[in-house]
């Protein structure tokens, strides 16, 4: 009775974690861009009213062509920056910024992560599965990747049995790595019942092989 109760218990857990990774970077994404929206649509305020102003339209549109104007130079702002950033100096410039004053600012980490995550740049935590050697050796363990460096090196998650929710976190050589096509549920699962039913982890591993 005991061993079924803690299985739903965790099952309810690692559901909820599941849908916490999914909706929380979309409501951060959306605060972030809200505020941008609400400061650009001050900054422009005057450029508004006077092409509002200067078109011959009804004015139950008045709102509608406030909030388009404002969209597009946040759009062309973006593009531009973009440009930009394509270039050397620009590179050079927004390294220096970031690193010494972006970096520094509240949330700011959070929130670039949340847009790499959002736009597909970066995958969000525990959206693959791995057999990893974190001894070296031919051990191999169940792991969840959850960060890729820029050096190479892999960071992953590898849970302990039959509570997903804790375990340790390890940083490894990529040869250390290796990526298995099963879905996030099945590998949860197999967390979860101690290593029952890791046959598709093992057949998964040998298609990479």
């Amino acid at each position: 009775m005991i061993p079924m109760f803690q299985r739903t218990k965790n099952f309810f857990r690692t559901t909820l974690l599941g849908g916490i990774i999914v909706i929380l970077p979309a409501i951060i994404l959306g605060f972030a861009f809200k505020w941008l929206f609400g400061i650009v649509s001050h900054a422009i305020q005057p450029l508004t009213r006077l092409v509002v102003n200067n078109l011959t339209l009804p004015d139950q549109y008045d709102e509608f062509i406030a909030i388009l104007i404002v969209l597009l130079v946040i759009i062309l702002g973006c593009f531009t920056v973009g440009l930009f950033v394509k270039t050397r100096l620009g590179r050079w410039i927004y390294t220096g910024v970031e690193g010494s004053v972006l970096s520094k600012a509240p949330g700011y980490k959070m929130i670039k992560e949340t847009v790499n995550q959002f736009l597909g740049k970066k995958k969000s935590p525990f959206s693959s599965v791995a057999l990893v050697q974190i001894f070296e050796n031919d051990t191999k363990v169940t792991a969840f990747i959850t960060d890729r460096h820029d050096d190479g090196t892999i960071t992953v998650f590898v849970p302990t049995g039959p509570n997903p929710t804790s375990g340790f976190i390890y940083h490894l050589d990529p040869q250390y790595v290796h990526p298995v096509d099963v879905s996030v549920e099945d590998a949860m699962r197999s967390v979860i019942s101690c290593g029952a039913g890791s046959e598709k982890l093992i057949k998964g591993l040998k298609k990479h092989v």
